[in-house]
């Protein structure tokens, strides 16, 4: 895929989580439940993955047979995917939308420059710059003032 049709569907993907809280979290009153408000979510994210995956689109259909050589850590995916949509449906009713997303960025970013910095997890390897610690320090200084009210 072309590299500017790739940011544009990570930026509607980066757009689409605050929509994915809200209906989570709305799911969540209606169910008396964050896990089971979620399960519910990651079931009717599967299904439109398995549909997806028999269509071919975006990807293929793939080689199931493959995971079985996959390292140990590549299926932590979904315990950080099912870890990550519960706190936020536990944390949107106490707060807002733009401040959930704003630390949910800001533990990505941290996350993501250590993970850049040393290589881990087969990731291409791109040090911490002055420029990086200075973008950090400035979404650090915008997730707060994002929480201010």
């Amino acid at each position: 895929m072309q590299q500017t049709l790739i940011l544009v569907l990570v930026l509607l993907a980066g757009m689409g989580q605050p929509v994915q809280i809200a209906a989570n979290s709305e799911l969540r009153q209606a169910i008396k439940s964050p896990i089971l408000s979620a399960l519910i979510s990651f079931a009717v994210g599967a299904t439109v993955l398995l549909v997806l995956m028999f269509c071919g689109i975006l990807g293929g259909r793939g080689k199931p047979a493959g995971a079985v050589g996959a390292p140990w850590w590549s299926w932590i995916g979904g315990i950080c995917g099912a870890f990550s949509v519960v706190i936020a449906i536990i944390a949107l009713p106490k707060s807002n939308a733009a401040t959930v997303i704003a630390f949910t960025i800001l533990g990505q970013l941290s996350a993501s420059i250590a993970v850049d910095h040393f290589g881990w997890l087969r990731v291409p390897q791109v040090r911490i710059n002055a420029s990086r610690i200075i973008g950090a320090v400035l979404l650090v200084a915008g997730a707060f003032l994002i929480h201010r009210k």
